[in-house]
């Protein structure tokens, strides 16, 4: 079984406080070796994932990990590269991250998650996610009231509207839910238990966590 190597995360905090293209090229071989871990990682995530999640066999790592250069274009961070690593397992692989809820991977010193949901959907997807909370709130608030939901998440999280969504009176009694812009999940990893043998294992039964959710957000 593959675990993440010291390295990799040693790696990720060095291009932190070197992050500029010298250095990079200089260590090119560190990168290829700490990317090379993580999609292994990644690769025996997704076959365990398949077994709950059918539809995703034979996706690939390449459609899943994000690319390790930064859109710089309209940032005014002009750093060169991310201090982590990223993958959005969903059928489709990434590109399907505005269409889909789904299953994401990152690993980054002192800030590593396990997350899931639906990050900031386009309005027809947000509309026909909050037509199904106004219809029957009944699935969703069974949702985040499991036991192994509250365990791993706590709550859905993800940015709120101020007032009410737009037909919507302010008290409504699912509002809170009807607020959100996302409609997501977190479980945060420290760096110790990211380096150890139960990571996979947590990872997977955090992925099985956040299923429902991620079904009931991708039926619309």
């Amino acid at each position: 079984m593959e675990t993440i190597k010291k390295s990799t995360l040693d790696y990720l905090k060095a291009i932190g406080k070197n992050n500029n293209r010298d250095w990079f090229l200089e260590n090119k071989t560190l990168y290829n070796d700490a990317r090379k871990n993580f999609e292994t990682f990644v690769q025996e995530l997704l076959y365990e994932i398949t077994v709950f999640e059918p539809i995703m066999k034979g996706l690939e790592v390449k459609s899943c990990v994000y690319r390790f250069n930064r859109d710089i274009r309209f940032s005014n961070d002009k750093s060169p590269y991310k201090t982590h690593f990223g993958a959005f397992m969903v059928r489709g692989g990434k590109k399907n991250g505005d269409k889909l809820a789904g299953y994401y991977f990152h690993i980054e010193p002192g800030k590593s998650i396990i997350a899931g949901g639906a990050y900031m959907p386009p309005a027809s997807w947000l509309t026909a996610i909050r037509e199904k909370i106004d219809d029957d709130s009944t699935e969703i608030r069974e949702i985040i009231k499991n036991k192994e939901f509250i365990k791993y998440f706590g709550k859905i999280d993800g940015e709120k509207l101020k007032k009410a969504p737009k037909g919507y009176p302010a008290d409504h009694p699912d509002i809170e839910l009807l607020k959100l812009k996302s409609y997501l999940v977190f479980n945060e990893v420290k760096d110790n238990f990211v380096l150890s043998h139960e990571l996979f294992r947590h990872t997977i039964n955090v992925f099985k966590a956040m299923k429902p959710l991620n079904d009931y957000l991708n039926d619309y």
